[in-house]
């Protein structure tokens, strides 16, 4: 099996309001969020390529239009954007693009990370 993966990056504040007062993500703050698309495929394409990463410009793209310094409660509509709720967000985003995509990581902090799977 190939396996490809390709990271973008965004910055955005959200909020966590069904938390406790007192837990910090409650308040509104942010993170300078990273999101690893995973590609597999057991054949290669005609050149070489699980797919040409060139291809997943679209996936920038979204991330840069409608996620990067944005509040992502307002972009997603939802009081529980939380970093495995974007990981499958972006995950099904990506999957009807992309048939190869098994998964989608999102990270808050260099130490943690949420993952949806296919």
């Amino acid at each position: 099996m190939y396996t490809i993966y390709k990271e973008y990056h965004f910055s955005a504040s959200h909020q966590l309001p069904q938390l406790p007062e007192d837990h910090p993500c409650h308040r509104l703050h942010g993170h300078n969020y990273v999101v690893e698309v995973e590609l597999q495929s057991a054949e290669l394409n005609d050149v070489g390529f699980v797919r040409d990463y060139r291809e997943l410009d679209d996936l920038k793209k979204y991330i840069d239009d409608k996620f990067d310094h944005r509040h992502l409660n307002d972009i997603l509509g939802d009081d529980n954007v939380t970093a495995e709720n974007l990981a499958k967000h972006f995950y099904d985003w990506s999957k009807n693009r992309w048939s190869e995509v098994v998964a989608v990581r999102v990270r808050e902090t260099p130490k943690s990370c949420a993952e949806y799977r296919s």
